[in-house]
């Protein structure tokens, strides 16, 4: 038994948790309803842009082109954080994370596996579909601003804070479902930290909200993925750090409850 669990590496895990992914259907379809959502809403919301930029897309505030085609964030953020929790909760919910749990000996490792492998899997289809994404919705723009290009100061930067983002929001995802162990509750928590809060806190007084508002995940992403944010907008550098302090804190307190609860 011994030299069983011994051979079971961390590497032997995430190759199993890369298995998974792509062999269980829930989860593959929701990751290429992802991709396509990017492309298509980005595309769309570009189309659809008026002479105002400041009121184009499914947002208030944006102000720029590449804003209106990174638009389709907004829904691609749930998708993604639904794929995290999918590929714990619903383990869950048949037992066969119990049983995994028994065979490999290591709780932390598995959760670290999946973490892995839906963060990683999740940055590198959401980096093609983002710069198709971009690609496509420039080409169409119809507003009055001038549209960007790839080659432009600062659009690199953005995609990569997009991309990371999105990653870190499947990867809490990972972290929600290991905390909350059912995915109606995790997609819950996770539905109303991204579309809910927000917005409740903004009914408090603004000296409070301002202050709070601009750190949840949601708002930091807003900052890593605009070419100059505003004032309500934490600085993208720093905006980076706390989003992934968010990502690493919310793993840690999953992989404590891992190790301190029964399975």
């Amino acid at each position: 038994m011994t030299s069983t669990v011994a051979r079971v590496t961390q590497s032997r895990l995430v190759h199993g948790e890369w298995i998974k992914l792509r062999s269980v259907r829930s989860t593959r379809t929701t990751l290429i309803t992802a991709f396509v959502v990017t492309i298509v809403f980005g595309v769309v919301f570009s189309m659809s842009a008026n002479g105002d930029t400041t009121q184009t897309g499914p947002m208030t505030g944006v102000s720029d082109p590449l804003a209106v085609s990174l638009g389709s964030i907004t829904l691609t953020q749930l998708i993604v954080g639904v794929v995290g929790v999918l590929i714990v909760a619903g383990e869950y919910s048949t037992g066969l994370l119990r049983t995994l749990f028994g065979a490999v000996g290591t709780r932390v490792g598995v959760l670290r596996a999946k973490a892995a492998v839906v963060g990683l899997t999740t940055f590198a289809m959401m980096a093609v579909a983002i710069t198709i994404a971009v690609i496509a919705g420039q080409a169409v723009y119809s507003g009055s601003a001038e549209t960007v290009t790839l080659a432009d100061d600062g659009v690199w930067r953005v995609l990569l804070g997009a991309t990371t983002y999105l990653a870190g929001i499947a990867m809490i995802g990972v972290a929600l479902g290991f905390i909350l162990r059912s995915t109606s509750g995790a997609i819950g928590v996770l539905v109303a930290a991204v579309f809910i809060l927000p917005g409740l806190l903004g009914l408090l007084p603004e000296s409070f909200s301002d202050s709070v508002v601009k750190y949840l995940p949601s708002k930091l992403g807003e900052s890593m993925r605009a070419l100059n944010p505003g004032d309500d907008l934490v600085a993208v550098g720093p905006a980076f750090l706390i989003f992934l302090a968010w990502v690493v804190g919310l793993l840690c307190v999953a992989a404590v409850l891992v190790r301190r609860r029964d399975a």
